[in-house]
């Protein structure tokens, strides 16, 4: 199965409830009309967070196919494009973007909707093809982190390699999906946390900024 991942921020103007309200309803309705769709998730950013900061992205869409040209076929459908057209009712459509992906699921366990789940958004460092920022990331770097002790689950979301050579390239070359039990085992300093922050620039353009602590909706 391949996942497309859509990183949304509301549209200018719109009340933060007002967007998730319309997310999880109206469109997630349209959504749900799609037929072949294997699953559809919404991620809604902490209402704590904005108490900080405004985070970069309000929420991401996944949404789980068969496989690439059951992806396409899909995508031509009205039911589609209807789903599609809805979304510049809420969201601003001059930001944002998507990639689509493998999942590489670095440790697996139960999740529940009390968890929290971080996305955190990767760029690769300069001058590093995909392939060798892949495989780093799948080899060496994931294997790390599935050992930080208040991880519940994480997976890795890989851009198609193919899709580096399309008209829309990928607007991350990673996602990053991290289950926890809550934000306080975020925090926890472990030494597994820190040997992983020691890694990081060996292929990873650093943003601090480019990570949101989100609440999990499965819709399908």
């Amino acid at each position: 199965m391949i996942k497309a991942i859509y990183c949304l921020k509301r549209k200018p103007g719109m009340d933060l409830e007002e967007f998730r309200r319309y997310w999880l309803g109206r469109h997630a309705e349209l959504v749900c009309r799609v037929p072949g769709l294997r699953s559809y998730k919404q991620c809604h950013t902490l209402s704590s967070i904005y108490q900080k900061k405004e985070p970069v992205w309000d929420g991401i869409a996944e949404l789980g196919y068969d496989d690439l040209e059951a992806m396409r076929q899909i995508a031509r459908l009205p039911e589609s494009r209807a789903a599609n057209e809805d979304t510049a009712n809420f969201a601003d459509m001059t930001r944002g973007g998507g990639l689509i992906a493998l999942e590489v699921v670095q440790l697996d366990g139960p999740v529940n909707p009390s968890m929290v789940k971080m996305a955190g958004f990767a760029t690769r460092k300069p001058g590093l093809a995909p392939e060798a920022f892949q495989q780093h990331w799948r080899e060496v770097h994931g294997p790390m982190a599935a050992k930080i002790p208040y991880v519940r689950r994480y997976v890795q979301c890989h851009p198609l390699l193919s899709t580096y050579n399309g008209a829309h390239k990928p607007i991350y070359d990673g996602v990053a999906l991290t289950w926890f039990d809550n934000t306080a085992d975020m925090k926890v300093k472990s030494p597994e946390l820190r040997a992983i922050r020691r890694d990081e620039p060996n292929f990873l353009e650093l943003h601090p900024d480019n990570i949101i602590i989100t609440r999990e909706h499965v819709i399908i």
